[in-house]
């Protein structure tokens, strides 16, 4: 028996007039997903244990198998892992993004945040920008690191667990009540504006009609994490396929194999046939016994406030990726059991996460159930069936 995940990152949303009141999951061409539906258990899970904030960081280590509220100490620690980073325990880790900020004669506190990923900057490109921060600012107590596209990494060195707010939650809004308490990483961060705005880099770009790739932004710190062995807690051999660092470093938190997909980006120009391919090849040819393949494109169309991206992201799971995934399991006689389902929301409407239930489809190639209905959220809602702790779902998925 093989097992997999098929998780498309923010891919639950919520009804949509300019599509008759759909959601972008119900919207979509999704002909896999309405195949599976009809033999599958449909239902909606409670990712987001209550009181904690609905981010990747909790949802997917709930969909891995780990209860946030034991296992979560922040989600820069988990980054620091897959970047290679070591935490001393003393150490504070903080997500370091490169965001674009209005380029105005105003003070830095009333600028505005334009765009949380600088225009899905590539990972080249901000390892320039982010060379530049490392000259100008490195120190005994704060060092900074390279990780992919926009997302980066701060260790603070005897710090402490302060506040932040995410810059997704901040777009289209002056950002100074949303800065740092801390002076010094507020003066970080204004410092960092005047490092990069005039950057031969972000002139090139701002010509080529990019976005400016302008600021460092502060969030999410956190101490070194401890998770238990995916193996040792499941006795299932797993495998990681993400291009974000935050997957990747949960995997390496939780010993499992990362399969790095060449072009896989997270972007809704990412590999989808790669990250399908190596999935089947994962479990078929190389021993494993359980893939975690994750899709940050859904996601990233819903922080963008882009509705037909966003359909277009969810389209590419099922299509380009769930169907390969289904179809060569089926050729090879093996029974396998798949588990569909968004990690958290990003809605159109409000372009960040939200703690609501998600529908989640678990199919067994074993047996032919009968579900009057498809794979979204309002079908998953009418099914009556709710996990009421999401990361109970793993256990569910390996039957144990």
């Amino acid at each position: 028996m093989k097992y997999i995940v098929v998780l498309g990152d923010g891919m639950a949303d919520e009804p949509i007039a300019e599509i008759g009141g759909k959601t972008p999951l119900a919207y979509a061409k999704t002909p896999t997903m309405d195949v599976l539906a009809k033999r599958s258990e449909i239902g909606l899970a409670h990712t987001i244990p209550e009181g904690m904030k609905p981010g990747s960081d909790t949802a997917n280590l709930a969909v891995l198998g780990y209860d946030p509220k034991k296992y979560y100490t922040g989600r820069s620690p988990l980054e620091a892992l897959s970047i290679g980073v070591p935490m001393k325990d003393t150490d504070i880790a903080i997500r370091c993004n490169i965001v674009t900020v209005s380029d105005d004669d105003l003070p830095y506190e009333e600028k505005t945040i334009i765009d949380h990923s600088s225009s899905e900057i590539s990972t080249k490109d901000a390892a320039v920008l982010m060379e530049a921060i490392q000259k100008e600012m490195n120190d005994e107590i704060y060092q900074h690191y390279v990780g992919t596209s926009y997302r980066h990494l701060t260790i603070w060195d005897k710090g402490e667990v302060v506040e932040l707010t995410p810059p997704h939650d901040v777009l289209g809004k002056k950002i100074g009540q949303y800065l740092p308490q801390d002076a010094k990483l507020r003066e970080m961060m204004k410092r960092s504006y005047d490092i990069l705005n005039n950057h031969p880099l972000n002139v090139e770009r701002a010509k080529k009609g990019l976005n400016k790739a302008n600021s460092i932004w502060f969030w999410g710190a956190g101490t070194k994490p401890i998770l238990d062995s995916f193996e040792g807690k499941f006795h299932k051999k797993g495998a990681m396929i993400s291009a974000v660092d935050l997957l990747k470093g949960i995997a390496v938190g939780a010993e499992m194999t990362n399969i790095d997909v060449e072009g896989a980006d997270g972007t809704l120009e990412t590999n989808w046939e790669g990250k399908a391919d190596a999935a089947v090849k994962a479990l078929l040819e190389d021993g494993f016994d359980f893939v975690y393949i994750h899709m940050e494109a859904p996601d990233e169309m819903g922080h963008q406030g882009s509705l037909e991206r966003k359909i277009k992201a969810i389209e590419y799971v099922d299509n380009r990726v769930l169907s390969t995934v289904v179809e060569k399991m089926e050729q090879s006689g093996e029974d396998f059991r798949i588990l569909v389902m968004p990690d958290h929301p990003t809605p159109i409407a409000c372009r960040t996460h939200t703690s609501d239930p998600v529908p989640y489809m678990l199919y067994d190639s074993r047996v032919d159930k009968k579900f009057d209905g498809l794979y979204n959220e309002a079908d998953a809602k009418k099914s009556g069936v709710v996990v009421e702790q999401g990361y109970t779902l793993m256990s569910k998925l390996l039957e144990k």
